[in-house]
């Protein structure tokens, strides 16, 4: 193994906070774990065992990537079952023995072992060993792939199988080392073993990393490009003759190379080739030579993590923004403004998965009538990342092939209690808290903002939906803004923070305004929050929103809507109709008074008695500092007088 791959090896432990491989040998009583255990530490078959042997270390170069394995034997006893599992759970690998000499404690692997790690939840590689080889029935002879097929098939954590004898000392050493392999280059997350194909996954990481090394972008690795990856990689450059000897096996089996050198598809070809022949180090060297961990992700310490107060938000900064735009113009093939489902599979071909397949992401952007995203779609979804989940943003920019400072890829805005100061905010995407009760129209708000026609009937919101869009302003100003909707059985929980409305730049309350108990449950949940937010020092600017303006208001609606907004000192409800199309122009409201966060506060009544307070405390307080004052100047110019008459006389 090559220097480069030991340190890959190591590095790999590192990351996952370890620093040595831990093995834990489990099976039936004598089946041959302590005998296993001290053959392999030294060499040589022991006269007797003790029951159980205390941990066995290795020596850090007993293995090729020189890193220190322990081996923990384990009791057989059955009051010793307990300490037995807990061992288990701390395993890095498990290695489970049976008896060649013994068929039944085969069969046990598959009716208890086995089962029991599942059991207890252990995910780690398993080496199933039939040890006592020398002891078996010469007239029993029966191939070990015969044996351990149905097995295999039957539970896949089982990594490889191995015979070995302790007493005639054959393939001891190989035992460990295929448990240490395991660990450090395990094959699950690279080779699907039923199909023999490489992973989803592997396959998205291998092709990033291809792209990355085709430093002209024509599709292909020269000769000096598979140098480079030769040399970056293992860090030893390959001989001409190497590289005609690589490309003729790939030709040999399919078209992966062309004019050009070594395609992605020659490329694919060779890892799996390698994994293939057992040479799963040479994958994992390069796979960690680019910063991926074990679960085929970009490690943690590659992805910057973005402190900010609870009040500040994160936007993606300028440079990864013209990024994006230019990613769009490449995928969108024929510049129509909508990138299809498969071209935007296709631009997260090199990530690890697409990140908006889930909710929140799903459905939260607008769809053209293809299905597609319109770049400013493209943009509110990465928007919308970047603002819940910073880090996250930037890991899938670099897998999309971003090149610039992870750390400069976002900014942190302004404190929102500061915008108030300055009575000006300067964010680019606001967040928009949409609270309203059962049937108000809030979903419906959400739907015609992305464009989404509104469903017949009703249906509960039990969780939060988002919704992000590009909104113009007069003069050609464009905002994000992010919709975000609280269920109002949410209210509550939410509430229950200090910190809930730190993020939020802006509260609109909906109500159905044909229903006038809406309008009274609106009004309790616009004083809940008004509340909090001045309880807490997070106030936010507030809309109310009367949804389904189509239908007839209830009887004292503009009496009982006057009265409340100017108590609270807000707008008057803003009257829109989902179903009729008829938003008028409440977006752009909602932006407008997010840009002015001094404006659009409700007080309540404990909040204008507060802050009466405050007026008569600090006005108290300025009195007191006034007579301070005035009695010092009095008493200085007393003393200068007296030392002037002194002076007289």
């Amino acid at each position: 193994m090559s220097k480069a791959s030991s340190k890959a090896a190591a590095a790999a432990l590192a990351a996952g906070g370890k620093t040595g491989v831990r093995i834990v040998v489990a099976g039936d009583r004598g089946t041959g774990k302590s005998s296993l255990i001290i053959t392999a530490a030294v060499d040589n078959f022991p006269g007797t065992c003790p029951p159980v042997l205390p941990p066995t270390r290795l020596a850090e170069d007993f293995y090729p990537d020189r890193v220190p394995v322990t081996i923990i034997d384990t009791s057989s006893k059955l009051e010793d079952t307990g300490k037995v599992a807990e061992e288990l759970k701390r395993a890095d690998a498990v290695v489970l023995t049976y008896a060649c000499d013994r068929p039944e404690t085969l069969d046990r692997l598959s009716t208890f072992w086995l089962p029991k790690l599942r059991q207890l939840e252990v995910k780690v590689p398993v080496i199933v060993v039939g040890c006592k080889l020398d002891l078996r029935d010469e007239n029993q002879q029966v191939s070990l792939e015969q044996v351990m097929s149905p097995i295999m098939q039957q539970f896949r954590e089982i990594e490889t199988c191995i015979e070995c004898s302790s007493f005639k000392r054959i393939q001891i050493p190989e035992v460990f080392y295929y448990a240490q392999k395991a660990v450090l280059h395990p094959t699950a997350p690279l080779f699907d073993q039923e199909s023999q194909t490489l992973k989803p996954r592997c396959v998205r990481a291998l092709k990033r990393i291809f792209i990355l090394c085709d430093h002209d972008r024509d599709g292909a690795l020269s000769d000096a490009e598979l140098n480079d990856f030769q040399v970056k990689c293992f860090n030893a450059p390959l001989q001409p003759s190497e590289i005609v000897g690589v490309k003729r096996v790939v030709e040999e089996k399919l078209p992966g190379v062309n004019e050009r050198g070594l395609t992605l598809t020659g490329f694919l070809f060779l890892h799996a080739l390698f994994i293939e022949k057992g040479r799963l180090e040479t994958t994992w060297t390069v796979l960690r030579k680019f910063g991926y961990n074990n679960d085929i992700r970009l490690d943690d310490e590659l992805i910057p993590s973005f402190k900010r107060a609870p009040d500040e938000s994160v936007e993606l900064s300028s440079e990864p923004l013209d990024f994006l735009r230019g990613i769009y113009e490449l995928f969108d093939g024929d510049y129509d403004n909508n990138l299809r489902p498969a071209e935007l599979d296709d631009i997260f071909s090199t990530a690890p998965d697409s990140p908006w397949d889930e909710p929140p992401y799903k459905d939260a952007a607008e769809r053209t009538s293809l299905g597609g995203l319109s770049v400013n779609a493209f943009l509110s979804e990465w928007a919308l990342m970047t603002l819940l989940h910073p880090s996250r943003a930037v890991e899938y920019l670099i897998y999309i092939g971003y090149l610039g400072d992870p750390s400069t890829a976002v900014r942190v805005t302004r404190k929102r209690r500061l915008d108030r100061k300055k009575q000006q905010s300067e964010r680019n995407v606001f967040q928009c808290f949409v609270f309203g009760p059962k049937k108000a129209g809030k979903t419906s708000l959400l739907n015609s903002f992305i464009g989404r026609p509104c469903p017949d009937g009703h249906a509960s919101t039990t969780e939060e939906k988002f919704a992000a869009n590009v909104v113009e302003l007069p003069g050609g100003t464009k905002k994000t803004l992010v919709l975000r909707e609280i269920p109002e059985d949410e209210v509550k929980g939410l509430l229950s923070s200090k910190e809930s409305l730190a993020s939020c730049d802006i509260a609109v309350f909906v109500y159905d305004s044909s229903d006038e108990s809406s309008w009274k449950r609106v009004t309790e949940l616009l004083l809940d929050v008004a509340g909090h937010g001045e309880d807490t020092g997070y106030e936010v600017p507030s809309l109310i929103i009367a949804a389904k303006d189509d239908l007839s208001s209830f009887p004292t609606a503009i009496q009982e809507t006057t009265r409340v907004t100017q108590d609270l000192g807000i707008e008057a409800p803003i009257p829109i109709s989902s179903r009729m199309g008829d938003t008028n122009n409440v977006f752009r409201r909602i932006v407008n008074a997010a840009e002015h966060p001094h404006l659009s506060i409700p007080e309540t009544e404990a909040g204008k008695s507060r802050k009466q307070y405050h007026r008569l405390v600090n006005r108290s307080l300025m009195f007191v500092s006034v007579g301070a004052a005035v009695a010092i100047v009095g008493l200085a110019a007393y003393r200068v007088y007296a030392a002037r008459k002194s002076s007289s006389s």
